[in-house]
């Protein structure tokens, strides 16, 4: 099924302006979900607005935004308000400055989307930008689903990517956190040196591909034993991990890591753990 835009508009730079479509990144449909029921009847629970002061429920006609500046004070914003806050096009990605790709530290990522050229006569300039990006981030502005987004764009394969980011003032700082405080500057020479040897024993080109998401599929495998009114059988808890020291547990690593490679092939094939049975 192909995928539908969720946006068009723009992508300015300096003075060329690209026509383009938007289209999410991720599948949400790909996560399982549950809906609330009540337990005695199975029917789906509502949700009701509320109001504590007028004991009753609220229509969306009488609800309006308010702004808490004092614990229990509100001052109330109309779409009028609002309306005057808007940026001035909600239309066009600025891109204002360019950056190495490698400089944007993935902290302040918050969603990626993928550009398009939006009609053929776009097409071509989409191409030309998109190859002298080779390498850049376009760091700009949008203005997406009522708000104003920070973004970075840069070349994926065919077409661009864009990610919406947090602003600076959003990311905490990690000096707040106090269990850092004890945390030594200083380590043994020794101790990095075998930590650095058991990392590099599983060094590998990455490929995200290869990892499945065991805990959605073992949830699948239980939703579909409840359908089929199956007995569902339940995975074996992994015991949790001792604390050990860390130079027995570097030593131990290393160790576990020589066998498996100094093993025959056959009796390497033969311990590998057998499939869990399905319901």
């Amino acid at each position: 099924m192909a995928a539908r835009p969720t946006w068009k508009g723009f992508l300015k730079i300096s003075l060329v302006n690209i026509p383009v479509r938007v289209f999410p990144a991720t599948d949400s449909a790909a996560t399982i979900s549950f809906n609330q029921l009540h337990a005695e009847c199975q029917t789906r629970i509502q949700q009701k607005r509320w109001c504590p002061h007028c004991e009753r429920e609220v229509p969306m006609s009488e609800i309006a935004k308010g702004y808490e500046f004092e614990k229990g004070r509100y001052v109330v914003m109309t779409e009028e308000d609002v309306s005057k806050v808007r940026p001035e096009s909600t239309r066009v990605i600025d891109l204002v400055q360019f950056t190495e790709a490698t400089s944007i530290d993935p902290i302040y990522i918050e969603k990626p989307y993928y550009l398009a050229p939006d009609g053929a006569m776009a097409t071509e300039a989409f191409a030309v930008m998109r190859e002298g990006m080779k390498g850049k981030a376009g760091i700009g502005k949008l203005a997406l689903y009522g708000r104003e987004y920070l973004v970075a764009v840069q070349p994926r394969e065919k077409g661009l990517v864009m990610y919406t980011m947090r602003h600076a003032k959003e990311v905490r700082s990690m000096d707040n956190i106090d269990e850092l405080e004890n945390v030594p500057s200083k380590v043994k020479p020794d101790e990095i040196k075998l930590a650095k040897q058991v990392i590099g024993n599983f060094e590998a080109a990455l490929n995200l591909s290869e990892y499945r998401d065991e805990y959605q599929e073992e949830l699948q495998r239980i939703i579909d034993a409840k359908i089929a009114g199956e007995e569902v059988v339940a995975t074996v808890e992994e015991t949790p991990p001792k604390v050990v020291n860390l130079m027995d547990a570097l030593k131990k690593s290393l160790d576990a890591v020589n066998a498996v490679k100094k093993a025959p092939a056959k009796a390497t094939l033969a311990k590998a753990p057998a499939k869990r049975k399905r319901a």
